[in-house]
């Protein structure tokens, strides 16, 4: 492990550019994750890291030391003093361990299964929630249409706790091209009269769910693309959801559709 204590390192700088400038990610083709936890992801995916970077209060802890031991002797590591690593860190509690490497390409075509369609998911919690959502609930492709926050970007991976590593991520989308590709039933949420209950449908089938951006929703001609719209039940009084909520709720009730046969 090779100790850095200079805030001018080249090294340093090119791990404080990635944390905090989606620019420097895109033109270098890596990103940073934070945390034991997103590392033990990486690891068990078998993810190829560049570099891991380690606080000195971080070194000391059991949980980081086991990650360290477990990382390939290819990836270099550096420990840092802890208020060089906050600066480094891309959050605002940083966890004492953060690690570099490329994005991890979807080695899958878009082909037949459950999608999840993405339209200008702007924050960075929410996008990575639903990612992670759509890995739980057994979605087989995440696209993301241009507009979307950079899905590999160091706070929507954190949401995402790991989910990045599960799931085939698509990012910069023709949505529209896409869906004539696709087999299956494409539906989006709504509160117009004629939408059908969430419960009333069957859903064991292929579906690329249409989610769009908090506020705005989705396009106008992502939703006239919809087969089908579809509301949530709920008490009178609530008008609708957060976009993570909302596609939570009908991505685990098709799953449990599809668990039990298609029973309704």
């Amino acid at each position: 492990m090779k100790a850095v204590s200079s805030r001018d390192n080249p090294r340093l700088k090119r791990l404080r550019g990635l944390s905090q400038s989606a620019k420097d990610r895109r033109q270098q083709g890596l990103t940073v994750l934070d945390g034991p936890h997103l590392l033990c992801s990486a690891l068990d995916a078998g993810v190829g890291l560049a570099e891991v970077w380690v606080s000195e209060s971080g070194i000391a802890r059991p949980e980081i030391e086991s990650l360290l031991r477990r990382c390939p002797d290819t990836v270099e590591t550096f420990s840092l003093p802890d208020p060089l690593f906050s600066q480094a860190s891309p959050v605002d509690s940083p966890s004492g361990v953060l690690a570099v490497f490329a994005p991890v390409q979807p080695l899958r075509t878009l082909d037949n299964g459950n999608w999840l369609i993405l339209d200008r998911v702007q924050d960075p919690g929410n996008l990575g929630t639903l990612l992670r959502t759509a890995a739980a609930a057994g979605i087989a492709h995440a696209l993301l249409t241009p507009g979307c926050a950079q899905a590999w970007s160091p706070r929507v991976l954190r949401a995402g706790m790991g989910a990045h590593f599960m799931l085939p991520i698509h990012e910069q989308v023709d949505a529209m091209a896409a869906l004539n590709a696709f087999g299956g039933e494409v539906i989006a949420t709504g509160l117009m009269p004629s939408a059908s209950s969430l419960y009333e449908i069957d859903l064991a089938h292929d579906v690329a769910w249409l989610f769009g951006a908090e506020g705005e929703g989705l396009s106008a001609p992502l939703f006239a693309r919809a087969d089908r719209i579809v509301t949530i039940p709920m008490i009178p009084g609530c008008e609708s959801l957060n976009v993570g909520a909302a596609a939570a709720v009908c991505l685990f009730e098709q799953y449990r559709q599809q668990r039990a046969g298609g029973s309704r």
